[in-house]
């Protein structure tokens, strides 16, 4: 009979279990007034796990073609043991992780946790953002429903009137000039293949990093007199009743209220009335809806995507910009841009759902 020591001694012997488990034991995490954020980067990773699983086992019924996908999808719903409750914790835990990824960028931001060394991981961490982001809209089209298809429509024009690179954007996400069956093929292996290999270095990267520099302390804060919990089992077991509580929400969520599938998309049906994106694209969608066709000599909707690509690349570079974030003014400045940032998210989004 073999024996358990043995298997891990030889275990050891080639994956260095010993080694990952010492440096586990000995990390510490700061315990002071803002310690409740660091729990939003764990949630977010379990959540993106729980998008995993459910995705492979929705996975294994769905057919990515104009023909199948919305029947296979009515086939999960209808047919397969519990499919509609993997369907909807799938939809449902995509949301929240937007929702916890925006928590936990916005608190690393507020807590100056970008800061030299960690200019890295900040950046790892905004380009998943973006990536989960776009897995959003790439998934939303799975299904071929009505809504689903004229949002894709509508979403891929916003992108095909950006200076120069518009209509080749466009052809490319489309596979096309128009949205078709080529579109939910392709917008499949972006969802299932591309996406997914990105996130996955980027995870491994941001995890990382991570490790390596620790839980960074706000500047307010005076680092020696921060008192410490070990990770493991203190901070961990927090962790997983955070875990806990999140399938809790999620069971809840999926249970009350399933998430619709609508009707099957037709491309010669009129547009729904009121369609709108998904709540995280709504305060860009509300803004440039409010924009003028005409500002100045330039054409209303390409200055206001222009600015929202400026953000972004402002958000990506936001350490190398404040390279002293604890200290006067600066600090000032960069705070009063991010309630700004939160401020106009939030109106923006609030006034896209009641308008």
């Amino acid at each position: 009979m073999i024996k358990t020591e043995a298997v891990f001694l030889w275990l050891d012997e080639r994956l260095g279990i010993k080694t990952i488990t010492e440096v586990a034991r000995k990390k510490e995490v700061p315990l002071h007034r803002h310690s409740v954020w660091y729990y939003f980067g764990g949630m977010t990773l379990f959540l993106f796990t729980v998008q995993v699983v459910t995705g492979i086992l929705l996975l294994l019924y769905y057919r990515p073609s104009a023909e199948g996908a919305f029947e296979s999808v009515q086939f999960i719903i209808t047919e397969v043991e519990f499919g509609w409750l993997i369907r909807s914790v799938h939809s449902w835990s995509a949301n929240l992780l937007i929702a916890a990824l925006f928590i936990h960028m916005f608190s690393v931001y507020f807590m100056s946790a970008y800061r030299a060394p960690r200019e890295i991981t900040w950046v790892s961490g905004v380009l998943l953002l973006f990536i989960c982001i776009a897995f959003g809209f790439s998934g939303y089209l799975l299904p071929w429903n009505k809504l689903a298809f004229f949002a894709t429509k509508v979403g891929t024009e916003i992108a095909g009137v950006v200076p120069l690179i518009g209509r080749p954007m466009l052809r490319f996400l489309r596979g096309g000039d128009e949205v078709t069956g080529a579109t939910l093929t392709r917008f499949f292996g972006f969802h299932v293949a591309v996406l997914p290999a990105a996130a996955t270095v980027l995870l491994a990267v941001h995890v990382l990093l991570v490790q390596m520099h620790g839980m960074s302390v706000p500047p307010g804060v005076d680092p020696k007199k921060v008192k410490k919990m070990k990770f493991i089992p203190n901070f961990a077991l927090r962790d997983l009743i955070g875990w806990i509580l999140a399938v809790g929400v999620l069971a809840a969520l999926a249970a009350i209220f399933p998430w619709e599938l609508g009707e099957k998309a037709d491309a010669f049906a009129s547009a729904p009335a009121g369609i709108k994106p998904e709540w995280y694209f709504l305060f860009m969608f509300q803004t440039l809806k409010y924009l003028p066709a005409k500002i100045l000599f330039f054409d209303g909707e390409v200055l206001g995507i222009l600015a929202f690509g400026l953000g972004g690349l402002f958000w990506l570079l936001v350490p190398f910009l404040n390279r002293t974030p604890g200290h006067g003014r600066r600090k000032l400045v960069f705070n009063i841009i991010g309630v700004f940032i939160v401020a106009f998210i939030v109106i923006m989004t609030i006034v896209g759902f009641v308008a």
